[in-house]
């Protein structure tokens, strides 16, 4: 029964696996409750969610699936929504094109009367799923199909490739039951025409297995009716189109965001990128491109992030962001209140810290989170909540352990606090002093919002959002983060509270603290304050922190042998900021280090190689080091994370060879020596500020969608300075322009004009190169039967 079964969810682009969720206990009704955030790196035909039963002596139980077509993406983009399981058939199970020629030939047989042969050529497949994680072997079968026709040919069998080459041709003689010997032109009679259909499988050979089914395409041959020859792309399709009727296999709820963009050359960013990055400078700054942005779209979370990195790759984003803030705080009234809100500011805040924040939350929670995930220490004292059995002094003294080492870890890690998140809270601390100068805790409590509630809190609360956990955790354990970062909030408001107040934390504080576990020490709190939001630079201690940046199981090839195929083993993979290592498995001892000063490149490797995909190699002074990470999305983020990690490096090369050198010679360039010099350009590794891979032509791409899909919006706020302009009035609420901050309307009115008239360039930009590739093309290959 299902109800007795363990289950947990995986993501699929087409048929590889990218994601996949924790292992939920018995329920028909589990809640995952995890996110998954990913550049997809590859074209793909369908994101797909799987359910499965956990097995626990035999292989896991698929129990349903829900595919979303690409092309169907963006009609469920933003919103939640039930699917429907579908049953998870190999048949079904599909990805792929296939490239094909057809044409109609005549021939003069013995008797001299004519006859008419197809000619079918099947050139080439791109996109074939992998077989048991590695490249399959396929083959091709090429059938007429008829109600009294089957004649079926075969293709010879490719080796280990997911885009075999196959250029065979086959012929098939179609016969008529009347001569053609009196006719000078031969013509096709439809109705013979529309009885045959060429029907194509691909298959992977299994060899001593069973041959596995890797898709069909069907088209008729009436397609030849106008012209003798055809030749297009087709996308693989299952068995009989997928349709089959099943009992109800239940719903899955899916949040999904996709977002394509297609982004222009550079030079035609150049007006609006200039545009927003003086958006610091102008006053006043509401009337700003990135203000009027925030303003028409303050519905959409999404709109500040990107203008948030545009600015931060500028350094523009602290001018900019001490601007939105003076202009909030002249709206606030009391001090207790102070950035509270869901404003321009705040969120401008809260998308900076979690990009450069990122490092920081490794360093300072990673280790004690770990620690609470993994240990399993009951930490409940709510009486009502309490289990049987359960020692709520121990529980106590638990949690106690758990805050006292949390907010030790926080109030200790000023000097890894990055030197821009400083900046912010510097420029918040003096603004808030000066705007309420009789309070002497505002200038704490505008830093403690965002350092604590808005960031510290939020991590403890979910830390496999900031990617500090694997996955979302149980039950109990997320109780006693709730609980923490419940603890930790209430310390954030230490700032805005008055004397009085301050006892009622101690008391708090105190409720879940033993004479075994002295309570906290809240002297340290303004000294922490202080010392991330000071004008002092901060001293480094003299030896930085070892950041783990990314770790995973991987498949490496051992060094220095000759053999294919037989000596790739499954490793421990993981770079930090100092050194890349890898291990038998995780937690070991490492097997080999190498300082991240000495790696000269990092990039992808040919599948041609070894015959896998997803293969990347780290060059250095000896022998590369050659791996495959688990799918694509996992090898985009390797290479990157190695690249940004050195990039810095004195010895980089300038090329590389993207092969390997096998039996005396390297694939890629036939080269003899194994000292030969690389054959192509190493990929160009930009020096981004704060680590970070910002590409601001596609930052300011989704900018300019952003203002294009609320252009309804901007030409109301153009109405309304207009409105203030001629009439010298305060708006109307009738008007729907309160909604809008206008300071200035006619500095707001003149950016408004250059933004309309920048869009209305960019759009005809993309209108001039938007042409959509044919159908039946490799890039818009056709979709069903066709006829």
């Amino acid at each position: 029964h299902l109800r007795d079964l363990c289950t947990f969810c995986t993501i699929s682009l087409d048929q590889e696996e990218v994601f996949r969720t924790k292992v939920f206990d018995k329920s028909l009704s589990p809640f995952y409750g995890e996110d998954f955030y990913f550049e997809i790196p590859r074209p793909f035909q369908c994101l797909s969610f799987y359910v499965f039963a956990k097995g626990v002596f035999q292989r896991d139980l698929p129990v349903g699936k829900v595919s979303i077509r690409k092309e169907e993406l963006c009609k469920f983009s933003g919103k939640e929504h039930w699917f429907g399981l579908q049953p998870v058939d190999p048949n079904s199970e599909v990805q792929g094109k296939v490239h094909l020629e057809m044409r109609l030939n005549e021939l003069i047989i013995e008797n001299g009367s004519m006859c008419q042969q197809l000619l079918v050529r099947i050139i080439e497949c791109q996109g074939l799923p992998l077989i048991s994680g590695q490249n399959c072997d396929p083959y091709a079968t090429v059938s007429l199909v008829g109600p009294a026709r089957f004649d079926q040919k075969k293709t010879k069998v490719k080796k280990k490739t997911s885009d075999p080459q196959f250029e065979e041709t086959f012929y098939f003689e179609v016969t008529r039951p009347n001569s053609y010997t009196k006719k000078s032109h031969f013509q096709v009679e439809e109705e013979d025409i529309e009885k045959l259909e060429i029907k194509v499988d691909l298959w992977n050979n299994g060899n001593l297995a069973q041959d596995v089914f890797l898709g069909e395409t069907r088209v008729s041959v009436k397609i030849l009716r106008n012209d003798h020859i055809h030749r297009a792309w087709y996308l693989l399709q299952p068995k009989g189109n997928g349709k089959s009727k099943t009992d109800d296999l239940g719903s899955l709820r899916l949040n999904v965001t996709y977002t394509e963009d297609n982004v222009l050359p550079s030079a035609c960013y150049t007006p609006l990128r200039t545009l927003l990055l003086k958006s610091p400078d102008i006053k006043p700054i509401s009337a700003s491109a990135a203000h009027i942005l925030g303003d028409i779209c303050r519905e959409r979370y999404e709109a500040v992030l990107p203008v948030v990195r545009l600015l931060l790759h500028h350094s523009r984003l602290v001018s900019f962001v001490s601007a939105i803030a003076a202009l909030e705080l002249e709206n606030t009234q009391e001090a207790n209140t102070i950035f509270r809100g869901n404003s321009l500011a705040t969120r401008c805040i809260d998308d900076m810290m979690k990009i450069v924040g990122r490092s920081y939350l490794t360093v300072t929670l990673k280790p004690v989170l770990d620690e609470i995930c993994e240990s399993n220490k009951t930490c409940e004292i709510d009486p009502i909540k309490l289990k049987e059995g359960d020692n709520v002094e121990v529980n106590k003294e638990n949690l106690q352990g758990y805050v006292q080492k949390v907010f030790s870890s926080i109030t200790q890690s000023s000097s890894s606090c990055p030197p821009l998140m400083c900046d912010v809270f510097r420029s918040l601390r003096q603004l808030a002093s000066k705007r309420f100068p009789d309070d002497p805790h505002v200038q704490y409590s505008a830093v403690s919002s965002f350092v604590f509630l808005r960031f510290f809190a939020v991590a403890v609360l979910s830390p496999h959002t900031f990617q500090l956990r694997p996955h979302h955790p149980d039950l109990e354990v997320s109780r006693t983060l709730t609980l923490i970062s419940k603890t930790i909030q209430t310390l954030g408001s230490w700032g805005s509270l008055s004397k009085n107040k301050l006892v009622c934390i101690h008391v708090f504080v105190c409720l879940i603290s033993l004479s075994t576990c002295p309570p906290i020490n809240l002297s340290i709190f303004p000294c922490f304050l202080d010392e991330i939001s000071s004008n002092i630079s901060k001293e480094s201690s003299g030896v930085e922190d070892s950041v783990v940046l990314k770790e995973g199981e991987v498949q490496k090839r051992a060094q220095g042998r000759k053999r294919i195929g037989k000596n790739f083993k499954k490793r421990w993979l993981r770079v930090t900021s100092r050194e890349l290592s890898y291990h038998k498995h995780r937690g070991k001892e490492a097997l080999c280090i190498m300082p991240v000063k000495n790696i000269q490149a990092v990039e992808k490797l040919d599948e041609s190689a070894f015959n896998r995909k997803n293969m990347f190699q780290v060059l250095h002074s000896e022998k590369p080091l050659y791996v495959q990470a688990g799918n694509c999305v996992e090898a985009s983020e390797w290479v990157e994370v190695l690249s940004q990690v050195s990039r810095c490096n004195p010895d980089r090369l300038g090329t590389f060879h993207p092969s390997a050198y096998l039996a005396g010679a390297w694939l890629c360039c036939r080269s003899l020596s194994d000292s030969q010099p690389g054959c192509k350009p190493c990929t160009p590794t930009l020096l981004a500020n704060l680590q970070l891979d910002i590409d601001c032509d596609r930052e300011t791409e989704r900018i300019f969608s952003l203002f294009t899909s609320s252009y309804s919006k901007l030409q109301k706020m153009e109405d309304a300075c207009a409105s203030i302009a001629v009439y010298q009035g305060p708006l109307r609420e009738q008007d729907d322009y309160s909604l809008f901050t206008i300071q200035d309307s006619k500095e707001t009115f003149h950016t408004v004009r250059q933004i309309s008239h920048i869009l209305k360039e960019l759009q005809r930009e993309h209108d001039t190169r938007s042409g959509t590739a044919q159908y039946g093309s490799q890039e818009n290959p056709i979709v069903g039967k066709t006829s």
